[in-house]
């Protein structure tokens, strides 16, 4: 498992921090769905709702203390601004991810090339990768976690937010908010397949079978 630290401008092929090897060919590229991301991985819903309660208790606070519905009103718009610039942010910052992360499936590996200030470029050969794990959203999108075999591991911080969530201790790379989820796993099954020797199975959510013997060292970056 290698990651190299590159500049997007310098990239002798988009997403790869290199030209691929004789043999290797791209299977499929994408990226991330920005809004997806940000409801997903950094949580915009959730800081809505959290402002909109905010709202809501300035507004039953001071209606309790008497005040008129004008005054409560007037206490409540206040969290507007920072609702703004909170969610803001957040949509910002989940679009700069999105519009730098690519990912990329050959017949040979997975490479994450993530980072909106440094990019860095994560391969995951395909033998490496012990298992796959789907989690379907409603707009057809989804995310495709890898558990990783062996003693490999990428730290979680490194990864985030192209980690399933809540997996620390075994970080589990992860592409996040991939469009038309469906048919890249099955390219993705497909893949580890053909990579092992093996009848194809399909990929589906939670990502934990038994980890397969890695048979090939980790492709230089």
């Amino acid at each position: 498992m290698t990651a190299a630290a590159l500049e997007h401008d310098h990239e002798p092929v988009r997403g790869l921090p290199e030209h691929l090897p004789p043999g290797e060919h791209i299977v499929w590229q994408g990226s991330p769905a920005w809004w997806r991301l940000a409801v997903d991985a950094l949580h915009v819903r959730k800081v809505i709702v959290y402002f909109a309660l905010l709202a809501l208790w300035r507004v039953a606070d001071v209606l309790g203390g008497g005040g008129s519905a004008l005054d409560a009103t007037a206490a409540a718009l206040w969290t507007l601004p920072l609702a703004s610039i909170a969610v803001g942010l957040l949509a910002l910052l989940a679009w700069l991810t999105a519009r730098t992360a690519v990912y990329t499936l050959t017949n040979r590996r997975i490479v994450m090339r993530v980072g909106v200030v440094l990019g860095i470029a994560f391969n995951l050969p395909l033998s490496r990768i012990a298992a796959a794990g789907l989690r379907r959203h409603r707009d057809g999108s989804g995310d495709i976690s890898f558990t990783l075999a062996g003693p490999d591991r990428i730290a979680y911080l490194h990864l985030w937010p192209h980690a399933r969530a809540w997996h620390v201790r075994k970080p589990q790379p992860t592409l996040r908010a991939v469009p038309d989820a469906d048919r890249v796993a099955a390219l993705v099954a497909d893949a580890l397949a053909a990579s092992a020797g093996q009848a194809r199975q399909p990929i589906d959510a939670p990502a934990g079978a038994a980890p397969r013997p890695a048979a090939e060292p980790a492709l230089a970056a």
